[in-house]
């Protein structure tokens, strides 16, 4: 089904068909009964990209159909937030117009929140120079009339700034609202809402844990900062530097104290915890002064590597949030060696198509 012909009305049926594939797939393994948080059936991204198709005068976003690989234009687009839709109405007409603006123009990407905040970055087969500068300065002035916006402008190895390169999100959690700045082309959650519930779903089934938490691929902080209220101390790991630094900024902006982050891939700090390397960015950290008994995993489509998989196998409790049901099976065929699955969650995060993000939560025999 293309992004564009989504029927509301038809969400139910293809959550009930999403679910029963997971539980069919999950069914060698002892599981509990999944536990099913919804998303809403429309505006629910808040990020999306396109390419940018030129014929003659016109200018529009397109994607391509993943069957026949043809392209079809995309003036709407339904998962997307309401804000991006509207930008995306208002922006094309205006650089259609612009020469300068236009030009080679590739790709748009739009990453949005919940408070209506959107950074636009414009993608171009061509160096940008200060004309282009200018005239993006004067399209920013003019959608600054009706939207909280900034634009960027990417070349190849160039990265032109008109303000700032993120937004803050403004993200409920239980009763709580967390501020997250997001850079732009960095991971972030792409379902606000289905975020909030995952969040509140790790919250509830850590409530119980005792001593600290360690968390690999952390991110900008998105479940460590929440999660540091169930724990003495918070210990994460993330290898990308935009994303500890926006983590740092994150840890101020919400006033938390008892989380630490390292700019450390997880294989590094199998190597660092098992003494097997040292690492100038531990410096002035000392891993024996912290208490772990539960481990978080958010892991890429390939999950674990099998020496952070041995790893994790240590800790009473893990936490372990999938986008892959394919590597959690493997993973879990691994894990189940010394853990007993105890929670199981379906985090409807993609409407309408087949991705799945799951959570299971494992409690130690």
């Amino acid at each position: 089904m293309r992004p564009t012909e989504i029927n509301p009305a038809d969400y139910d049926k293809q959550l009930a068909q999403k679910v029963d594939s997971v539980e069919q797939s999950f069914a060698a393994f002892s599981m509990p009964n999944v536990e099913v948080f919804t998303s809403a059936a429309l505006n629910y991204r808040m990020r999306a990209e396109f390419r940018m198709w030129h014929d003659g005068d016109n200018l529009d976003h397109v994607m391509f159909d993943q069957a026949t690989k043809q392209k079809y234009s995309v003036n709407q687009f339904p998962p997307a937030s309401v804000v991006i839709n509207k930008v995306m109405a208002k922006l094309v007409p205006l650089l259609k117009d612009n020469e300068v603006l236009r030009r080679k123009l590739f790709q748009i990407d739009y990453l949005s929140t919940l408070t209506d905040e959107v950074l636009v970055t414009l993608v171009y087969h061509k160096p940008l120079e200060e004309e282009w500068l200018i005239e993006a300065t004067a399209l920013r002035t003019v959608l600054r009339e009706e939207f909280k916006i900034d634009l960027i402008g990417r070349a190849k190895k160039q990265k032109v700034l008109l303000d700032k390169d993120y937004v803050l999100e403004a993200l409920p959690v239980n009763e709580r609202i967390y501020t997250f700045k997001q850079i732009e082309n960095s991971f972030t959650q792409p379902n606000a809402g289905v975020n909030s519930k995952m969040l509140e779903w790790a919250l509830d089934v850590t409530q119980d844990c005792e001593g600290d938490l360690l968390e690999l691929y952390c991110g900008a902080g998105n479940f460590s900062l929440p999660l540091a209220q169930n724990f003495k101390q918070v210990l994460a790991t993330e290898i990308s530097k935009s994303s500890v630094a926006a983590a740092q900024q994150n840890i101020r902006l919400n006033n938390i104290d008892n989380v630490t982050i390292l700019r450390m891939s997880s294989e590094e700090f199998v190597q660092a915890l098992n003494n097997e390397r040292s690492f100038r960015r531990l410096e002035g950290v000392n891993l024996q002064k912290y208490n772990c008994q539960t481990v978080l995993v958010d892991p890429p489509r390939s999950g674990l590597d099998d020496e952070t998989l041995a790893m994790v196998q240590g800790y009473a409790n893990i936490v372990y949030i999938s986008c892959n049901p394919e590597t959690l099976k493997d993973n879990l065929a691994v894990l189940s060696e010394t853990h007993d699955v105890v929670r199981f969650a379906l985090f409807d995060q993609f409407p309408f198509t087949h991705h799945v993000e799951s959570g299971v939560f494992l409690q130690k025999r």
